[in-house]
């Protein structure tokens, strides 16, 4: 099972922006289990319950992969499966909201089960899932955001509140990293309370971002799909936000 679409065009990234998840001390730690690479911070080293809780999740993937191999290619919405498992059910329910297929919410889904399995033994959590991030801390917390080659990039974050309340902040880009996207911006970053969708909709609306040009086309797209709270997309030196995200400058890489 591949995490998402490769993008023959660009090559693998080193994951710099792991050091921007900003402003709570928590201990931190790293879950490997094939493509699956988290980085984990919460209240404790839970490193056993978060591999068994990854192994778990993606057995459940894989199986129905084998049982469903278009649902891997799928590029555009795929019907509901009520007998599909939990986490599949939640990928293409972020796929069907924002127009895109289910596999465009992979990364933020195993991100949030992961992150929800690990908050019966830990109050705060923070799970980064290749630049997609499931978190609830009860303090405030700044997200970096990478875009490759923009001056942008690592220069500036997202302040996410001290609300306890679960959020997904994910990110997407046409420059950086394998995922498959049919735009050229360097960072689409959405948040929303559910992960899944979040990352089915930066992929959404970094599929129509081409050029500078296009940044109010992108915003509108996230504004028309429901259960985003805000989105920041980033092209070359031009920026455009919307919606409930507080940006700070984060300072030189």
């Amino acid at each position: 099972m591949a995490a998402k679409h490769r993008n023959p065009g660009t090559g693998y990234e080193e994951r710099k922006y792991r050091n921007l998840l900003l402003g709570r001390p928590l201990p931190s730690f790293r879950v490997q289990v094939k493509e699956t690479d988290l980085y984990i911070r919460a209240g404790r080293d839970l490193r056993a319950a978060a591999r068994q809780s990854v192994l778990r999740h993606r057995y459940q993937l894989e199986q129905y992969l084998l049982a469903r191999p278009d649902f891997f290619r799928a590029l555009t919405p795929v019907p509901e499966d009520e007998l599909a498992p939990p986490l599949v059910r939640r990928m293409i329910g972020a796929g069907r909201a924002a127009g895109v297929g289910p596999m465009a919410a992979v990364a933020g889904a195993v991100a949030e089960a992961v992150g929800k399995d690990l908050l019966a033994e830990s109050e705060e959590v923070i799970v980064e899932n290749g630049g997609d991030i499931f978190l609830r801390c009860s303090g405030e917390v700044r997200v970096g955001i990478y875009a490759g080659r923009s001056p942008l990039s690592l220069r500036l974050g997202l302040i996410v509140a001290a609300s306890g309340q679960p959020w997904g902040i994910c990110t997407s880009s046409g420059t950086v990293g394998p995922s498959l996207s049919f735009g050229r911006a360097d960072a689409v970053c959405i948040l929303s309370p559910s992960a899944p969708l979040a990352d089915a909709a930066a992929t959404a609306v970094g599929n129509l971002v081409k050029s500078p040009s296009d940044l109010e086309r992108g915003l509108e797209k996230a504004r028309a799909i429901e259960g985003i709270c805000g989105a920041v997309i980033i092209v070359g030196e031009k920026l455009g936000a919307w919606g409930e995200v507080k940006l700070t400058e984060i300072g030189s890489p």
